[in-house]
């Protein structure tokens, strides 16, 4: 890993930590009032599952400063609208869509590819909002 892309990932760090630090003061008292609704700001992911995607969207759209925060909207616009475990399970199924052989079979089902479908409308326009690229996607490639 370069010098760069290690600053990089620490800037990325440091920038996602400090507002998820600040929500887990507020999570007690949003769960009790409300277990079953999405709160305020929107689904609490790991800061790891967010770094994660970070540096995979940097990954495919260039290691500049301006793409940590913009790989940050697109993660935090994600975060608004699907919980973590739906993420996960969402952007399984895109990431192995193309995944061929038996091995690839069960990610090509029907109730596969419309979770594909529904991940990748949503990073899509996750994508479009934040200002990184047209019709380029982290789970297409």
């Amino acid at each position: 890993m370069t010098l760069t892309c290690r600053a990089l990932a620490a800037c990325a760090c440091m920038a996602l930590a400090a507002p998820l630090a600040w929500a887990d003061g507020a999570a007690p008292a949003a769960a009790a009032a409300a277990p079953a609704a999405a709160p305020a700001g929107g689904y609490n992911y790991p800061t790891t599952g967010r770094v994660e995607y970070v540096l995979t969207c940097m990954d495919e759209n260039g290691h500049d400063f301006a793409n940590v925060y913009k790989c940050s909207c697109v993660i935090d616009k994600m975060a608004t609208a699907l919980p973590y475990d739906e993420f996960v399970d969402q952007s399984t199924f895109s990431r192995y869509a193309s995944l061929g052989g038996e091995g690839g079979a069960e990610f090509r089902v029907d109730h596969a590819k419309a979770q594909t479908k529904k991940f990748r409308t949503l990073q899509a326009d996750a994508y479009r909002s934040c200002g990184l690229g047209g019709d380029k996607t982290a789970a297409s490639k």
